[in-house]
C-alpha cells in the first residue's frame, strides 16, 4: 500500500470535483493508485515536458489525476485533479 498525499492545489480540486459529480471517479482512481500506482488498468501515461517524471490518469474526458511516486517512502503525491495542461506546479 502507498500513502496518498495531496498538494494544496489538489486539495482545492477535490471540492471542484465533488461539485462536478466526479468525486466517485477520482476516489476509484485513488484506490487503484494506493494499491499500485503503476497498475495499467485503468491506463496511465508518463508525462513529458515540464511535467516529466509525473504520471497521469483520466478522471473524465477533461480532468486528469496527475501524481508522482516516491518508491522509498511508498508515497504518492497527487499534484492535480484537473486538466494537466493548466499550470499545476
Amino acid at each position: 500500500m502507498y500513502t496518498i498525499r495531496f498538494s494544496k492545489a489538489a486539495e482545492k480540486h477535490k471540492k471542484m470535483l465533488k461539485q462536478a459529480g466526479l468525486e466517485e471517479n477520482a476516489r476509484r482512481l485513488l484506490n487503484v493508485i494506493s494499491e499500485n500506482p503503476y497498475q495499467n488498468s485503468p491506463p496511465y501515461e508518463a508525462l513529458v515536458g515540464n511535467l516529466k517524471g509525473f504520471l497521469s490518469r483520466r478522471i473524465n474526458i477533461r480532468h486528469r489525476l496527475v501524481y508522482e511516486v516516491f518508491e522509498e517512502e511508498k508515497t504518492v503525491r497527487i499534484l492535480s485533479m484537473q486538466s494537466h495542461y493548466e499550470n499545476v506546479r
